[in-house]
Parts: structure tokens; C-alpha cells; sequence
């Protein structure tokens, strides 16, 4: 999606977030955030605050109810603040209860931004976005739930890989919900196995039934080449 000449900006980011534009902007920006920071201290907060936003304006774009966009909101403070409360006191429970409640919001933007997909009369460029954004929550929800698990459990979440990175996470989430298994990183006890494997289990199911059946029903110009129809027919 790109500016129309001479279009307002205020116009143009409209545009880009009722087509989950916006929405898969701040996905893809936690993304990055995740990868190349470590989720700890002050880097923490600052990724908190993406990845509430992200979950507070799908919610928003996807027409939740006022009720739910405000109690994320509050939510996404409690979040924030916790991670706050982790960087200035130097410990990780708080940070682990973050991260544990970024998992809720995400999946409750994850469900919301689903049944808009899925109430779709047409499959149309903001239904394509829509998916792939829901696809791409889903590996950053079961990365902040590794995460939490993490700094939970009594021991490391992964066998034999001491000193992981955040961005590890990440990877491992990303080539589980795709089931790429590269097997370089595998968790050590559960509820990490448990996880790992529901997260398998839904990215196969997602992109068999959902991206494939969209994809395939999606028909681009389709609108132009009606109105140029009419157009026709009406001469």
C-alpha cells in the first residue's frame, strides 16, 4: 500500500490501519525489537511498549468492542509497568509476569483480528494482511511465553545452551510455528516441550486451512475490473 500523490499523511496512516497496515508494522517492529535486544532492564520496557501497542491497535482495527480496547490498555500499563518495576529493581519476576500478561494481550488480538479475517464477505488486501499479522503474533506469543517460562522455572529453558540470547527465543518460535526444526536449540524439561509442541501444531493448522483457502480465494483488481464492467455497461 502506498501514498496517493498528494494524499494527507493523516489520510495515508488511515488507510494503512483499516488495511492492519499499521497493525503488521508494530508486529514486525517487535519482531526486530526481539531479535536484536535482550528482553531485560531498560531494553525491556521499550519492548513492552511496541508490543502492547501492536496488541492494543489490532484490537482497536479489528472493530473490539470499546470496553475491550480499554481494559488492553490498562492491561498494556500493568505490563509496562512491570517491566518498569524490573529494570530500576534489577530482578526478573516481575519481568516474568510481563511477559506472561503481553502473551494474553496478544492472543486476545491474535482471536479478534481472526474472526475479522474470518468475517470477511471478500478476501481483499487488508484480509491478507490481517493473516499474515495473526501468523506473525502467534510466534511472538509463544516467544514471550518461552520467555516468561524462562525466568520462571528453576532451570534453563533449553538443553546444553547456556548464555541465550532474547533473539534465540525468537528463532526458536519462528522455526517451531513453521516447523522448520533445525534442532540447534530444543527445551529442556517441560511445560518448555508441551508448549513447543502446540505451537507446531497450530502454525501447520493455520497455514494449511487459513493462508492457503485465502490466498487462493483472493482475486486482486477484482473490485476495478467490476466497476469497469458496469462502466461498460452503462455506456
Amino acid at each position: 500500500m502506498s501514498r496517493r500523490p498528494g494524499e494527507p499523511w493523516t489520510r495515508f496512516v488511515e488507510r494503512l490501519a483499516n488495511a492492519f497496515g499499521l497493525v503488521l508494522l508494530l508486529v514486525l517492529t517487535t519482531y526486530v525489537l526481539l531479535s536484536l535486544t535482550s528482553y531485560h532492564g531498560w531494553t525491556a520496557v521499550v519492548t513492552s511498549m511496541v508490543t502492547v501497542a501492536s496488541a492494543t491497535v489490532a484490537l482497536a482495527t479489528a472493530g473490539a468492542a470499546r470496553t475491550t480496547v480499554r481494559a488492553a490498555a490498562r492491561i498494556s500499563v500493568v505490563a509496562v509497568g512491570l517491566a518498569i518495576v524490573a529494570a530500576a529493581a534489577g530482578t526478573s519476576r516481575p519481568l516474568a509476569a510481563s511477559a506472561l500478561i503481553q502473551v494474553v494481550l496478544l492472543s486476545i488480538a491474535a482471536v479478534s483480528v481472526l474472526r475479522t479475517v474470518l468475517a470477511a464477505t471478500e478476501v481483499g488486501f487488508r484480509t491478507i494482511l490481517g493473516a499474515i499479522s495473526v501468523y506473525l503474533v502467534l510466534a511472538l506469543q509463544f516467544t514471550y511465553l518461552y520467555v516468561g517460562i524462562d525466568r520462571i522455572q528453576s532451570g534453563p529453558f533449553f538443553a546444553g545452551s547456556p548464555q541465550l540470547q532474547t533473539g534465540d527465543y525468537v528463532f526458536f518460535s519462528i522455526t517451531t510455528l513453521t516447523t522448520t526444526g533445525y534442532g540447534n536449540l530444543v527445551p529442556a524439561a517441560q511445560p518448555g516441550k508441551m508448549f513447543s509442541g502446540l505451537e507446531m501444531f497450530m502454525g501447520q493448522i493455520f497455514v494449511v486451512t487459513l493462508i492457503a483457502g485465502l490466498v487462493s480465494l483472493w482475486r486482486p483488481g477484482q473490485r476495478v475490473r467490476e466497476r469497469r464492467r458496469r462502466d461498460g455497461d452503462s455506456a
